[in-house]
């Protein structure tokens, strides 16, 4: 692979955007967030729209969503925001003297690092939007991008990708949308009188000042966590809901069926504990409820736990009614709660530490799952068909998971799972079992 070019991209506005120059607070949604890049990787075959076309699309999208070609930066208390100075949004393009099918039919997992830029050293001044435009020979192409998890959750960057694929599809057609919604301090209302009634601050933050009131988890190198992709069918999905004998989503069906399977596959002791994490969106569940498109962080997580042996021997419909129990329970009322205390930590002057897991955490015997599965490939069409591959290379915490609809199979899931190397055979040989 070589790298051709390296740009920084502004767009260009008629008119400067409401928000220019604003330097916007990280709500306290956003301090619950991973400080990370995510990255992720969309591969399209040939013919695939030019390197222009693509980058002229990328600057219609983020002409809609300033942030993007912000920058995180510090204020005179040491409090990081968003600085929608316009600084642009970072681009690299490569050529890869390779067809795409050759790197496809042996494993794209294994040719991730390239795909995507590199992880910034500090992310303060960094671009918080790089992407990297791999050319194959056969015409094909790979959009690697990595963004800063403080512009928003996986649900913003939904409509950031439809957005930008429907500007690179459509040219100089292109119907600008109508302006999502960017009020982050609406999203983050205190009660005239803040009040939490939660303990926020051993479950969404680290209590004290030496940040270890969480339960504490290994940190191991990134070369003992394995990153798997399992595959769903829709035929399997319907079988496992059929054994839930009670209407439930694919969602809590598949989480049920791997939180079982990943917890057999670890071989723990039947008495101990184990959790998940399970990412909510909250836009709806709000009150006053927050539009769908809002383009921020609104996401807090439920927290269904189980005794290993209760997990392991309990029916699907069991477990499925205690993960639906634990996400109702992020409710308006504790949604209020969270906003309440990050005010009253921010009146006290107090820096919020999410409890996100750092890089090469072993979460055994706990998980994290977080669902891509609202997520329309087919919207992701460049004008030539949508990707054949979408994936999110290199999960960096041990039981961290994602479900995202299947590329290859209708109506199917793939799941990808960030497996300790020493779990992985027992888990590939009982990840498809029913019993």
């Amino acid at each position: 692979m070589e790298a051709t070019t390296m740009t920084m991209l502004k767009p260009v506005y008629s008119t400067p955007h409401p928000l220019a120059g604003e330097k916007v607070p990280l709500t306290v949604f956003d301090l619950a967030a991973f400080d990370i890049f995510v990255p992720t990787v969309r591969a399209y075959t040939a013919p695939a729209p030019s390197n222009e076309a693509i980058k002229e699309g990328l600057l219609k999208a983020v002409a809609l969503l300033p942030h993007l070609a912000g920058r995180l930066a510090v204020d005179d208390h040491g409090r990081r925001f968003l600085h929608l100075n316009d600084e642009g949004v970072l681009v690299i393009e490569a050529t890869v003297s390779a067809d795409l099918a050759d790197v496809l039919a042996d494993g794209m997992a294994a040719n991730f690092d390239d795909m995507y830029p590199t992880f910034p050293e500090e992310n303060v001044g960094a671009a918080l939007l790089q992407v990297k435009i791999n050319r194959f020979r056969c015409g094909g192409v790979v959009i690697g991008t990595i963004a800063h998890h403080y512009l928003g959750d996986g649900h913003s960057f939904g409509i950031f990708f439809t957005t930008w694929a429907s500007a690179v599809r459509e040219g100089k057609d292109f119907a600008v949308p109508s302006p999502p919604f960017l009020d982050r301090a609406a999203t983050a209302v205190p009660r005239p009188t803040p009040t939490p009634v939660f303990d926020h601050r051993s479950i969404e933050f680290r209590a004290g000042d030496d940040g270890q009131s969480s339960k504490p988890h290994a940190v191991v190198p990134m070369d003992k966590i394995k990153s798997l992709t399992v595959h769903f069918t829709a035929e399997f999905i319907a079988d496992l809901k059929a054994r839930v004998g009670a209407r439930c989503s694919t969602f809590q069906c598949l989480l049920a069926h791997a939180w079982k399977k990943i917890t057999a596959a670890r071989d723990l002791k039947p008495e101990e504990f184990t959790q998940v994490r399970v990412a909510v969106n909250c836009r709806a569940r709000a009150n006053p409820p927050v539009r769908m498109d809002f383009f921020g962080n609104m996401v807090l997580w439920a927290f269904p736990r189980l005794q290993v042996r209760e997990l392991l021997n309990s029916s699907y419909g069991s477990v499925v009614g205690t993960i639906r129990d634990a996400v109702a329970r992020i409710d308006g009322e504790y949604i209020q709660s969270f906003v309440d205390f990050g005010a009253v930590a921010d009146m006290n002057g107090e820096e919020l530490t999410a409890t996100a897991p750092a890089a090469g955490t072993m979460l055994c015997p706990d998980l994290e799952v977080d669902s891509w599965l609202g997520f329309q490939f087919q919207q992701m069409d460049l004008g030539t068909g949508p990707p054949c591959v979408f994936q999110t290379p290199n999960l960096p915490v041990e039981g961290l998971m994602i479900f995202v609809p299947s590329r290859t199979a209708k109506g199917g899931v793939d799941l990808f799972i960030a497996v300790a190397e020493g779990h992985v055979d027992a888990f590939e040989q009982i990840c498809y079992s029913l019993n």
